[in-house]
């Protein structure tokens, strides 16, 4: 080393000293600037990790009711007939109409009407309509906080929803009354939603629950037949008079982490599509006046070509979410290989679901739909049966439909621990919506437990029925 220093010059010493003085400035300023640095790294990740939990707060359905409609209510096809007729509203086609629509509907002889309908003349007063929806919602809600031992004062965020019965004060506002929540529980009331207003409104519940953690939320979703009766002989408004029928369900939702062990399933995703930027969408299910000033709801003949439509749109933003690698490069490949040879009638490949969800709630709007559907995503019957069970027991109860059918997989007994369950909503505007859940461990307990107050606890053993009993 003293030999290299020694052939050194004066001048490249200099240099070398001005360097050496240099880096160990560097350093220092290095040594003072790294803990800042540090510092602002570790307030990003902990912001991230801050973000993405807070996200994903885990949300949980502790249980859910739904409405047993008393016997005496029951309307089978020739009093439902005998009773249009009577009625004095509509003509002789338009009761041959009636009839054809419920032979071939998939409606069974154990459906519900609301009081106020049985009468002659019908009483379809807000004072009439408000005793359909108190007496379905709080019987209802009362099984619900039976079930799951909880106190309607532990209730934090109450969201409601009914789509063409919006009386003052509010259903949500109901609620808080016949049970007497807190002044300070959140609510909420969704109105125009059509039959999947059921999965928007627990979608709301769960952006809420993000923000409020530690709560209880109880969505209600039910329908109200009493008010929107057509009296009318357009037929496409007569439709809804032979499908819907009462019904009402109660969830109630928990993100505290103690109840994860309790808990029925646990929400694993939620989609929503909406359709309504295409006129054909947004008219096909239309609330209006006939040419006599009857109001009711129109129902296009486009309803099923929509509702297919709707599907493959969600579809595409499901399908990555829970199918295996292999479906979704199948379906990948399938999509570029169409898009290269620029055939519009060649088939897109269909994912098969089966592979990736264990049991499927399809609305039952009508036996129509659930062909579709069943077609649509090549489904085999047994797929369905949830769904045309519920239609032949209960009718079309709108937004509360998916859960008839949910109770239904429980009273059989189909539910195991960890299986995936879809359920697919359908409504006006035109909207498709899908919730997936995953079955919890205690789902087997719960279901032996809960089997006395499932809607179907009397009638479960004689389903399925083969689709010959079911009148064509």
């Amino acid at each position: 080393m003293d030999i290299v220093l020694q052939i050194l010059t004066t001048e490249q010493m200099d240099k070398l000293k001005e360097l050496e003085v240099s880096i160990c400035f560097a350093s220092a300023s290095s040594m003072r600037k790294m803990p800042v640095f540090s510092t602002i790294v570790c307030m990003f990740l902990i912001l991230i990790c801050y973000i993405l939990l807070r996200r994903r707060i885990p949300v949980y359905l502790l249980d859910f009711a739904c409405f047993t409609p008393n016997p005496r209510s029951r309307c089978p096809t020739a009093a439902f007939m005998e009773h249009s007729t009577l009625m004095g509203f509509f003509n002789e086609a338009s009761l041959q109409f009636q009839k054809l629509i419920l032979e071939r509907s998939g409606v069974g002889e154990m459906s519900s009407l609301p009081t106020g309908l049985t009468y002659l003349p019908p009483r379809m007063t807000i004072s009439d309509a408000r005793q359909e929806t108190e007496s379905s919602i709080f019987s209802t809600v009362e099984t619900l906080l039976s079930k799951t031992s909880i106190a309607a004062h532990e209730i934090d965020i109450v969201v409601a929803n009914c789509s063409c019965f919006t009386p003052v004060p509010s259903l949500s506002e109901m609620i808080v009354n016949k049970f007497k929540l807190r002044s300070d529980v959140r609510v909420y009331n969704l109105s125009g939603m059509g039959c999947s207003a059921s999965a928007i409104s627990l979608n709301v519940a769960q952006s809420l629950m993000r923000v409020h953690r530690n709560s209880y939320a109880m969505v209600v979703s039910a329908e109200n037949i009493t008010r929107n009766y057509y009296c009318g002989n357009r037929r496409s408004m007569m439709i809804p008079n032979c499908l819907f029928r009462v019904g009402a369900a109660a969830i109630l939702l928990s993100n505290k982490p103690r109840d994860a062990t309790r808990s029925k399933y646990k929400l694993e995703r939620v989609v929503r599509t909406i359709t309504g930027a295409d006129d054909r969408s947004y008219n096909c299910v239309y609330q209006q006046e006939d040419e006599e000033g009857h109001v009711g709801v129109s129902l296009s003949r486009d309803l099923v070509k929509v509702a297919g439509d709707a599907l493959k749109f969600n579809i595409t933003t499901v399908a990555p979410l829970v199918l295996p690698l292999k479906e979704q490069l199948f379906y990948v490949i399938s999509e570029v290989l169409r898009r290269i040879q620029s055939n519009p009638k060649s088939r897109p490949y269909v994912p098969d679901f089966k592979k990736a969800v264990d049991h499927i709630c399809v609305h039952a709007g009508g036996r129509s739909i659930i062909d579709e559907i069943e077609r649509s995503l090549r489904l085999q019957p047994e797929h369905m049966e949830a769904s045309r069970m519920t239609l032949h027991k209960f009718g079309n109860t709108s937004s509360s439909s998916i859960w008839y059918e949910l109770a239904y997989l429980e009273a059989k007994g189909k539910i195991k621990p960890a299986q995936l369950v879809w359920q697919i909503a359908f409504g006006s505007g035109f909207k498709c919506n899908s919730l997936i859940w995953r079955a919890m461990p205690s789902i087997l307990e719960h279901c032996m437990e809960g089997n006395c107050k499932n809607p179907w606890k009397d009638y479960v053993h004689q389903y399925p029925i083969t689709i010959s009993q079911i009148r064509q």
